[in-house]
């Protein structure tokens, strides 16, 4: 059980959260909600010590688990080490231990070696190696990688080796901050699975709508500057929450049309003799004064790709034969396929597969081995990359509205406007240096690029990432409606699903096309 009282939280004028009090309940599985900038992280942090509140405190279970972001402070340890170190008990008398089994062997020292080893007992620690391996291995983590060094092995291994160490050693309380960020589809169904069976109280962050659908019991939505819980998934949420703003919305209108019959009655009566009459319609008034209503923080972009200025010809792609590989590592082998004009394809698999070889390949930006990639006529492709800053260069001096308007030669300054306010960088955040943009804004920056130019053909990679929920729901119901030609990677199974209507599956057999969305491939996996 974790309970906060009188939570308030303010960032120089603004108020993200105020007076909140509530409590997380063991058993239950709480998704934490709201838009990028709303207090999410911030709320996280506040639970788990590392960020002090304007005011208000926190009650803790003893032992809670959280997702570690920090990679450097962990670059020398062992992977083994570093999954153990979750439970900070165990490690601190196991690092003990280990020193004074080094040291010469006195009577005091014995007494002090038998209670460490009771500590050990207590904490599980004689299983702790192969518990950590099996946590390890479920995230796919190999068990060639368990012992060496986290600066050895590939960043996005390091990052599933953090989320290992917040899961280890059965915390009362896990708080977990987007915990599928470096996941692919594979390890996000191991997870869903661990969560399910998790008994204490788990408060997860995540832009993953299918992860919160398939893993939450509650969702506690930021927003109106304060926490409400509701029942259920996130998608139950949204239906709950939208009736009730509109029916709070509908009583208010009511309550005003009552209110100015009323007014009308004591303005034509008020210096008359109906005096009581007069003063019960005030009373009347008084009680129905509509509240008013705080104004929410979501903002959902509105993304829109247009129809494309030259349509291609029927043949997007044709690829033959095409091998790449890195160090004598075939990564991509001997691949043929064409794509033609329409074509919404997902591309899927697990990380260190290929997804973004391919893609780069495709987009020209990455030379092919062997094989060819030929483009069809007036094909026009636009690229967004999984590392935005091969794109965006946040070392320029340049502004949102500078680096936009370079995308499109000879484009009015009133259409850039245009797309920024869509991409919600209204007023002077026109102005703003890309320098100083967060990922999500960088992300948005990106997308609203590829809406100025009226590409024919979109290349994606990993679009979803930093984006909130909001924004990912309405770049995937804007691919649906694009006419021209799509190939998106992402392990976000609600944006391919929604947006795909063929699959590219790296696994274990190779480069794999499949006619149909998500839900049938995965179907036919079962």
């Amino acid at each position: 059980m974790i309970t906060i009282r009188e939570i308030t939280k303010k960032v120089g004028p603004r108020i993200l959260f105020e007076n909140i009090s509530m409590t997380f309940n063991s058993g239950c599985r709480y998704g934490l909600t709201g838009p990028n900038g709303c207090g999410k992280s911030t709320l996280l942090k506040i639970i788990i010590g590392t960020e002090e509140s304007t005011s208000g405190s926190v009650t803790l279970p003893r032992r809670v688990g959280f997702l570690n972001q920090n990679i450097e402070q962990f670059r020398d340890f062992k992977v083994l080490d570093v999954v153990i170190m979750g439970n900070k008990r165990l490690w601190e008398t196991l690092a003990e231990r280990d020193k004074l089994y080094d040291a010469e062997l006195t009577d005091e020292i014995g007494i002090r070696l038998g209670e460490l080893e009771e500590i050990v007992n207590e904490e599980d620690g004689y299983s702790a190696e192969s518990d950590a391996e099996m946590l390890l291995t479920g995230m796919g983590v190999g068990a060639e990688l368990h012992h060496e060094k986290m600066s050895a092995i590939p960043s996005d291994r390091q990052f599933r080796v953090l989320l290992c160490q917040a899961l280890f050693g059965n915390p009362e309380a896990l708080l977990l901050d987007e915990p599928t960020n470096h996941l692919d589809m594979e390890s996000i169904g191991w997870l869903e699975k661990f969560l399910h069976n998790y008994k204490g109280v788990l408060i997860v962050v995540s832009h993953d709508r299918h992860f919160l659908n398939a893993v939450t019991t509650h969702i506690a939505d930021i927003d109106y500057e304060t926490v409400i819980i509701y029942p259920g998934n996130y998608d139950q949420m949204l239906v709950t929450k939208t009736a009730v703003r509109e029916r709070t919305e509908s009583e208010n209108k009511s309550k005003d049309k009552k209110v100015s019959q009323l007014r009308e009655f004591v303005a034509k009566f008020g210096a008359g003799t109906r005096a009581s009459q007069v003063q019960s319609r005030l009373r009347e008034i008084e009680r129905l004064e509509p509240q008013e209503l705080k104004k929410s923080n979501i903002q959902r972009p509105y993304i829109r790709f247009y129809p494309p200025e030259k349509p291609s010809g029927q043949v997007i792609f044709q690829v033959e034969d095409v091998s790449k590989g890195y160090d004598g590592k075939k990564v991509i082998s001997h691949f043929s396929i064409d794509i033609t004009r329409g074509d919404k394809i997902g591309i899927i698999g697990n990380n260190g597969k290929g997804k973004t070889t391919l893609l780069k390949m495709l987009a020209g930006v990455l030379p092919v081995d062997g094989g060819r990639i030929e483009l069809g006529h007036q094909v026009q492709i636009g690229y967004f990359p999984q590392n935005h800053a091969e794109i965006v260069d946040k070392k320029s001096n340049l502004t949102v509205f500078d680096w936009l308007k370079k995308r499109r030669e000879g484009v009015y300054d009133q259409d850039v406007r245009s797309i920024l306010g869509k991409m919600l960088f209204s007023g002077d955040d026109a102005f703003k240096p890309v320098a100083h943009l967060s990922g999500g804004e960088t992300a948005r920056l990106i997308i609203g690029g590829l809406m100025l130019c009226n590409y024919n053909v979109l290349i994606l990679d990993e679009p979803n990432n930093h984006l909130d929920l909001e924004a990912v729901s309405a770049l995937s119901w804007a691919l649906k409606d694009y006419k021209g030609t799509v190939l998106v990677a992402s392990h976000d199974r609600d944006l391919i699903n929604n947006s795909a209507t063929s699959i590219l599956a790296f696994d274990e057999k190779g480069l794999k096309p499949f006619k149909g969305p998500l839900d049938e491939y995965l179907s036919t996996k079962n």
